[in-house]
């Protein structure tokens, strides 16, 4: 593999679509393990999908020789303050789609965040004591959170694709 920047960009990109194509094998599959070979595939498109998006930052941290080019954290370069030393239109775009917490951006990387989060039980109110011990039950509510899908993990790769093309597109004019 050549030692350019954008090839560990690449290859994370490439991994990931291959997670999720094993994701939707899983997901057809009748296996007796496959609910733990779903949440697995699922875990390695994200954990690659955030390779990628740390490889896309250390391609514009080393385009435009940051300090922090070396950075192990994609959140260690997606800060304002980063932005303040110099600015960089690539790394500005960036910035503003990790902190409004309605883009893909942002929901990748909370995403990524919670794979590093012990298990919760859910929580369950405490009870009054001045209601009666019996109480009426709704069945319908959900339980957790929904598992990510495998179309938002696609559309998140396909994001980081186009986006990673774009600023490659603008950082060879220079």
């Amino acid at each position: 593999m050549a030692h350019e920047l954008y090839t560990r960009t690449n290859q994370k990109i490439y991994f990931a679509g291959l997670s999720l194509e094993a994701l939707a094998k899983a997901e057809q599959g009748r296996a007796m393990n496959a609910l733990a070979l779903i949440q697995a595939e699922r875990e390695s498109a994200l954990f690659h999908l955030y390779g990628a998006l740390l490889g896309l930052c250390h391609e514009i941290a080393g385009f435009y020789r940051l300090p922090q080019a070396n950075a192990s954290r994609a959140e260690s370069l997606l800060t304002r303050e980063v932005l303040e030393s110099i600015a960089i239109p690539e790394m500005a775009e960036m910035v503003e789609l990790a902190n409004n917490p309605e883009t893909w951006l942002a929901k990748l990387l909370a995403a990524h965040a919670a794979l590093f989060q012990p298990p919760r039980a859910p929580r369950k109110p405490k009870g009054d004591v001045t209601q009666p011990l019996i109480v009426a039950v709704n069945l319908d509510e959900e339980e957790a959170p929904q598992e990510l899908g495998r179309e938002e993990l696609e559309s998140w790769r396909q994001n980081l694709k186009s986006l990673a093309i774009r600023f490659r597109e603008g950082l060879n004019e220079c």
